[in-house]
């Protein structure tokens, strides 16, 4: 930023003067020497941050894809793996749901650590050790193509699996390291709709890729195009994220963050934890918020298998049915979190969406057996609307719940939660399916959304990242600190945006 003067150079020394003032928490502002170190502390954000979110996107996009791409054909997936999976049919379904079940299972003991390294190393090394595994993963898939390797399929998700622990938690922490108070919530929603891309695609693609036949060579072959096509993506995706991918900006985007992003860095973890338990509202909606999210990974999982007890040999309109679910969920978190920028409602936006879901889930659920596969998109679009949109408003709420802890702890609790309420709801509705019908896994399912709904309902409103904003905001008016911008004649003031050349 350039000097314009001495009142500029007085302005800048203001500014610099009140920055310190508010990260030591003096009284009064004391000189500080104009120096590359203390300009630095100055907020910027930099046109990087798009890039860096880009990369994170189709990172997250890859991983997000092999999540999902074997159970939407998990009757090809029984009849080319037969040989190696358990005779029992009810066994032999419950293998193959563990291949999606397995990120879940994945997540829940390894979440800690994940986070740790994601507070104390940063994105950069969390998103080059998650790439690396994403890419093993896809590659060990390739050398499982044969009827008696279902066993080492199993092992190439799992390793896909454990490279997800360095994705879910990245979005809400990339957007806060990266971006202003302002783009904040729109950035986190990008960054789950990378994910949700991802889900897409997976739905999409595998029944066109691998279409049903009774031809082993036929499938093998089929298999070795999805497998080998996957693996080549997910490598350069890694090769672009050493070489690109940068841990955090030369200066942050505002001061409110990069205190809280500070905090993270050298807290006790544990002590943090612990705070967060303590943190009703925040047990709560993690409870919530789990029951929400884990019946989307339930539905998405068993989709195959739904959609086929009801419209036989319509392997390909199961996938549709998917990306239409994923699709309309993109435009309900986009729409989401431009809707939390603009209004900060974050407790009334997240039980609208919430009790909006479960209407949505009443109504899939029970037009399934009418016969019509066009009404079976319109409630399946309705349900994902509003139950893949509700993601980033959780994230984004449990921030404000439990600021200034790092989000990064906050979000990984939250998908911690999601896995183990995940892994309940496709248990338990497979054994429902088998026992009794779909409709009756469906209807408690919509019953566990319902308690959910309530429990949203009855948090207490805390926006504690609202209120520390407002208070440096009061910090800086009391010091009667000069702000400068950029502008010219009578046009309105612009707030450059300025690159590191180095």
């Amino acid at each position: 930023m350039g000097h314009s003067g001495s009142k500029g150079d007085k302005a800048e020394e203001n500014a610099e003067n009140n920055l310190r003032l508010l990260s030591e928490g003096d009284a009064k502002a004391s000189p500080v020497p104009d120096s590359p170190q203390q300009e630095a502390v100055t907020p910027h954000v930099y046109w990087r941050r798009w890039l860096m979110l880009a990369l994170f996107c189709a990172y997250s996009f890859s991983n997000a894809f092999q999540w999902i791409h074997l159970n939407i054909i998990a009757n090809v997936i029984g009849k080319f793996y037969n040989e190696s999976l358990p005779q029992s049919d009810y066994q032999r379904n419950t293998a193959i749901d563990w291949l999606s079940m397995v990120y879940m299972l994945a997540y829940i003991p390894l979440i800690f650590t994940a986070t740790w390294l994601l507070d104390k190393r940063g994105l950069r090394l969390c998103c080059i050790v998650g790439a690396a595994l994403n890419a093993a993963g896809a590659w060990l898939k390739c050398a499982s193509i044969s009827p008696d390797r279902f066993g080492l399929l199993m092992f190439a998700q799992t390793v896909c699996a454990v490279a997800q622990l360095f994705v879910l938690g990245i979005p809400a922490r990339l957007a806060a390291v990266w971006f202003g108070p302002n783009e904040v919530s729109t950035a986190t929603s990008i960054g789950v709709f990378g994910n949700q891309v991802g889900v897409a695609v997976g739905f999409l693609l595998p029944p066109i890729l691998v279409p049903n036949s009774d031809e082993l060579d036929i499938l093998s072959r089929d298999f070795q195009v999805m497998f080998y096509g996957g693996a080549a993506v997910t490598t350069v995706l890694l090769i672009l994220i050493v070489l690109l991918f940068r841990d955090k900006p030369p200066q942050p985007p505002s001061r409110a963050q990069q205190l809280a992003v500070e905090a993270a860095t050298h807290e006790n973890y544990l002590q943090s934890l612990l705070r967060l338990v303590k943190n009703k509202g925040f047990v709560v909606l993690t409870v919530a918020y789990g029951i929400n999210t884990g019946s989307f990974y339930g539905i998405s999982t068993l989709l195959n298998a739904i959609i086929l007890s009801y419209f036989e040999d319509e392997e390909q309109n199961a996938g549709r049915i998917g990306l239409t679910i994923v699709l309309c969920g993109i435009v309900g978190s986009v729409l989401a979190g431009i809707w939390l920028d603009k209004t900060k409602t974050f407790k009334e936006t997240t039980t609208g969406i919430y009790l909006l879901s479960i209407v949505g889930a009443v109504a899939f659920t029970f037009t399934l057996d009418l016969d019509r596969i066009w009404i079976v998109f319109l409630t399946a679009g309705s349900l994902g609307f509003f139950m893949t949109g509700y993601l980033p408003v959780g994230f984004e709420f449990a921030a404000e719940l439990t600021f200034p802890e790092s989000e990064g702890t906050s979000s990984g609790l939250l998908n911690a939660s999601a896995q183990i309420f995940g892994i309940i709801f496709t248990l338990g509705m497979r054994a429902f399916m088998e026992e009794f019908t779909v409709q009756s896994a469906n209807i408690t399912m919509c019953a566990a959304l319902l308690v959910g709904g309530i429990m949203t309902a009855l948090i207490k409103a805390e926006y504690r990242r609202q209120e520390a904003g407002k208070e440096i905001a009061q910090k800086i008016l009391q010091a009667d600190v000069v702000v400068i911008v950029t502008g010219t004649n009578h046009q309105e003031p612009q707030i450059n945006e300025t690159e590191n050349s180095a």
